[in-house]
């Protein structure tokens, strides 16, 4: 499997649970009498949002350090050969 369709998979895995929590939350909101989420759907849409967050953010800093460690490691030998 190349990396890039890994990377797909889990980003449309996190986009689509994120959505699918979403409507639950909305369908958990309008079908109440009282008009309030349960508990367990409030549950689960946090639980989505840690995984989101992780797929996202996770990638994303980890991108991140590695161009900081690249630029310093080049400007470093850069200024020895200077």
């Amino acid at each position: 499997m190349q990396k890039n369709t890994k990377e797909w998979i889990q980003y449309g895995s996190a986009v689509v649970s994120l959505l699918l929590a979403i409507i639950l939350v909305y369908i958990s909101y309008f079908t109440s009498q009282s008009r309030d989420v349960t508990d367990n759907v409030l549950w689960y849409f946090a639980q989505t949002l840690m995984y989101a967050g992780s797929i996202f953010g996770v990638g994303i800093a980890i991108d991140a350090k590695f161009a900081d460690f690249k630029d310093k490691f080049l400007n470093h030998n850069k200024n020895e050969t200077d």
